[in-house]
């Protein structure tokens, strides 16, 4: 019989497996008769991880310029080999969810009704009219992102991807005070991208896997503020919604596998429409979040925001896969995000 002890630390070093399996590196292809022009020429492209080419489709690897049909055959045989690509026990996979952490809001009362904070592996949506608290919300991320937490989390950097020219380093600097953090340091840990198109903005996610990739376990949190803006932008009227949609969803699915690839969480704010519609069935509020059911089903956790009294707002959970639909209040202060003072 093995003790309690042998077997915790039997768990400890299959953990510590996993997390090597983690981030296995594209160059350990070489090993099986991968060329490096051609790993060079994937990793250009953001794949820079063995599991990356599983999350790959083979007509996406034939559209990179120099690999034919055969390469793309022989590197999908070469990561099937390095990787488990079938099935695994729930408890297995269990195992594995241990290495999602939460980052919090600043708020102990939305953290509640998040489980802990915002998760890693998973797409966190907030969406809500202006003045709701979704910028603030996104810059108060910023800073709570990079300071130790609950359960060993140890903090680490981020990625601001910016489409509607509202990050403002100065706000950085105000909740940093909140929290007795230098602010050189905070600064020098948010690393700032402004999108200008929605193409732009697919481009950028490229390099934030090869950023990932290349300070592996460093990067802790991806923020998009907002997801939607430019899509509303670059296409117009009812004849470019599917095309629209499409795209959306190409970008919304290397989201999702950017955050379980790397294990960091995502944060994208949303903005909301009118729904002319909704007048006829008498709903309360006849406003909706825009991207349809494209982003509705691509967000693991959405969160609804709205105005509350002064400062206050109102943070309801929407649509999660684990948590009761509930509603918090916070306030908006110079420090951030924190507990509504009742």
């Amino acid at each position: 019989m093995k003790s309690a002890e042998d077997q915790v630390v039997e768990e400890d070093a299959s953990f510590q497996d996993d997390e090597e399996i983690f981030f296995q590196d594209i160059d350990l292809l070489q090993k099986h008769g991968i060329n490096v022009a051609d790993i060079k020429k994937m990793k250009l492209v953001g794949i820079c991880t063995v599991k990356g080419i599983q999350m790959t489709t083979r007509k996406a690897l034939c559209n990179i310029k120099g690999l034919s049909e055969a390469k793309v055959e022989k590197i999908k045989e070469a990561a099937g080999k390095m990787l488990n690509v079938g099935f695994q026990t729930a408890f297995e996979y269990s195992a594995r969810r241990k290495q999602v952490f939460r980052i919090t809001t600043g708020s102990q009362e939305f953290d509640k009704l998040l489980g802990g904070g915002i998760e890693s592996m998973a797409i966190t949506e907030a969406f809500g009219e202006f003045r709701t608290g979704k910028t603030q919300l996104s810059h108060t991320f910023c800073v709570t992102a990079q300071l130790p937490g609950e359960d060993g989390y140890s903090g680490g950097k981020i990625v601001f991807i910016d489409t509607e020219n509202t990050f403002r380093p100065d706000r950085l600097r105000d909740i940093a005070d909140r929290f007795n953090v230098d602010h050189g340091a905070v600064l020098d840990n948010v690393l700032y991208a402004r999108a200008y198109t929605s193409e732009h903005q697919m481009e950028l996610l490229d390099f934030v896997a090869a950023k990932f990739h290349e300070e592996g376990g460093v990067f802790k949190l991806l923020i998009i503020d907002s997801i939607m803006a430019l899509f509303r932008v670059d296409f117009s009227g009812r004849g470019e919604l599917a095309e629209r949609q499409q795209k959306l969803a190409q970008m919304l699915s290397r989201l999702q596998k950017i955050s379980e690839e790397y294990n960091v969480a995502v944060f994208i704010t949303n903005q909301m429409t009118a729904d002319p519609g909704a007048g006829m069935t008498f709903q309360a509020d006849p406003k909706k979040p825009i991207g349809g059911h494209i982003l509705a089903h691509a967000s693991t956790t959405r969160i609804s925001l709205r105005k509350g009294r002064g400062e206050m707002r109102i943070a309801k959970i929407f649509d999660s896969p684990d948590m009761p639909e509930n509603e918090a209040t916070f306030a908006i202060s110079a420090g951030g995000v924190t507990d509504a003072k009742e």
